[in-house]
């Protein structure tokens, strides 16, 4: 998917719904202990946060696309190295003990060369740590398609909505990295997010998965977009007793392991 400018201030408004899946990421490896870390895909350094105050003594890089999103992510830790680039790219100098990537790489494809690959920047015995929200069949993205069909926007969008790419299934992935792994643990979460209305879902998403679909269209067309598809979504979020309405986010994670450097009379090698 092609690189775009993020709104960091969009984006953290909902920072604490998108924080959880982080830290629930994050426990998941709490019992190791990490010297080189690479947030991959930091946004506004929500994630990068948790990481340093998790492991304050570790070498920690950020990388993200967006220069908008590392200013903020400095801003809220100023700690650790900062890099624009593209993560599909990701190279580093030294191995790592750490790739953490937190609802990012799902904007990525060919995910069945790219996890192997990354693994290539782990050192022996090192993690690749992370989520993607699986969340393309939910009403909140076949909505957007739906609306990207209907007249005047078809015109401009075209007969393929720029939806990011689909997720493997859980066992593609174990299949991609456990040749080059000691261990692999995967599991998926269904998170309801409480939301005052479906006005409050078009905001969660006017920063990440709806935005494709604006930055397709002339300026002229977007509002009437962003109330067509609200509309659309009270069709579906029933509101709750309280007056508020769920957001159900599937999310898929993977902890991977590195195999240990070993050789067969126990001493450790390169």
């Amino acid at each position: 998917m092609a690189q775009r400018d993020w709104d960091s201030g969009l984006y953290d408004r909902f920072g604490d719904e998108r924080q959880r899946a982080a830290a629930d990421l994050l426990a998941a490896i709490s019992g190791h202990a990490f010297s080189r870390i690479t947030d991959l895909g930091c946004g506004s350094g929500l994630s990068t946060a948790l990481l340093a105050r998790r492991w304050p003594e570790a070498a920690i890089t950020a990388i993200d696309t967006s220069a908008d999103m590392l200013a903020k992510a400095h801003e809220r830790q100023p700690g650790p190295r900062y890099l624009q680039g593209n993560i599909a790219e990701f190279n580093p100098e030294t191995p790592q003990d750490l790739l953490f990537a937190n609802a990012s790489l799902h904007w990525l494809g060919d995910h069945d060369r790219l996890m192997p690959q990354l693994l290539c920047g782990l050192n022996p015995g090192g993690v690749l740590a992370l989520q993607m929200p699986d969340n393309l069949d939910e009403p909140s993205h076949r909505l957007m398609d739906d609306v990207a069909r209907e007249q005047p926007f078809a015109e401009a969008i075209g007969t393929a909505p720029p939806r990011r790419h689909e997720l493997l299934t859980p066992e593609a992935y174990y299949d991609a990295l456990i040749p080059h792994c000691a261990s692999i643990n995967l599991w998926r979460t269904r998170y309801l997010h409480r939301l005052p209305n479906v006005d409050a879902i078009a905001d969660w998403f006017a920063s990440t998965g709806l935005k494709p679909y604006l930055d397709a269209l002339p300026d002229s067309q977007r509002t009437a977009f962003r109330s067509r598809y609200v509309q659309r979504l009270a069709d579906c979020y029933g509101v709750r007793a309280d007056g508020s309405v769920l957001l159900a986010m599937p999310r898929l994670f993977i902890v991977a392991t590195t195999r240990p450097r070993t050789t067969t009379t126990g001493a450790l090698t390169p």
